[in-house]
């Protein structure tokens, strides 16, 4: 982002970007905990600025966060509460979720799917080597870009994870692991209001978003 503060902090709105996303899995009514996975020197400050500054009262603690995505993830699972069924993983720069995606969500991970939030491609997508020569268009229709939350029985997670990390293998999302585990994933219709920020580009286009919402 080319900024001294974490991106997760960064003002939308006047408020930080996490507490857009944090109050909506707050509100929403199938969410019993929150587990935020942080940078242990974001800790102090997510606690005091965001968490109890805006009454985030479903966070049970903070987790310290691994060196890759999927490790932050793991060490969530590891502090889930005995008998938790269903777990949501969601990204904390994506602050335009929805109550409907989190009940659509939790509603077929409840009956034993796993699932994705997704939209169709808009773009044409090409398959390209490394000298930078097409080896083939890809089927527009059959692609989705893939967005958070993603919802799995918690088991289910669990051993995916376990089979990743014995067999060393670094998937770009829980849904990769579970596929590789030998499970089926949904992709439920999202948003294409409900982006990633990772660039200042991003930033700018989530500003009118919160406008226009």
């Amino acid at each position: 982002m080319g900024t001294g503060i974490a991106k997760q902090f960064l003002p939308l709105g006047g408020i930080p970007l996490l507490a857009h996303t944090l109050l909506v899995f707050q509100q929403a009514p199938e969410i019993d905990e929150i587990i935020p996975i942080l940078s242990p020197a974001d800790r102090e400050y997510c606690l005091s600025d965001i968490i109890k500054a805006f009454r985030i009262t479903k966070v049970r603690e903070i987790v310290d966060g691994g060196n890759e995505r999927q490790d932050s993830v793991s060490k969530g699972i590891g502090k889930l509460n005995v008998g938790t069924e269903i777990v949501l993983v969601h990204d904390g720069v994506r602050p335009f979720v929805t109550g409907n995606m989190i009940a659509e969500c939790v509603k077929l991970a409840s009956k034993g799917e796993c699932v994705t939030v997704g939209v169709p491609v808009k773009d044409t997508i090409k398959e390209v080597n490394e000298q930078g020569i097409v080896l083939r268009t890809l089927d527009r229709r059959l692609l989705w870009s893939i967005q958070t939350p993603q919802a799995f029985p918690s088991d289910l997670l669990k051993q995916a994870h376990s089979a990743a990390i014995a067999g060393k293998h670094l998937g770009t999302d829980d849904a990769a692991l579970v596929e590789r585990a030998g499970h089926p994933v949904r992709v439920i219709r999202g948003s294409y209001d409900n982006i990633k920020v990772t660039t200042p580009e991003d930033l700018i286009l989530a500003e009118e978003i919160l406008k226009r919402r």
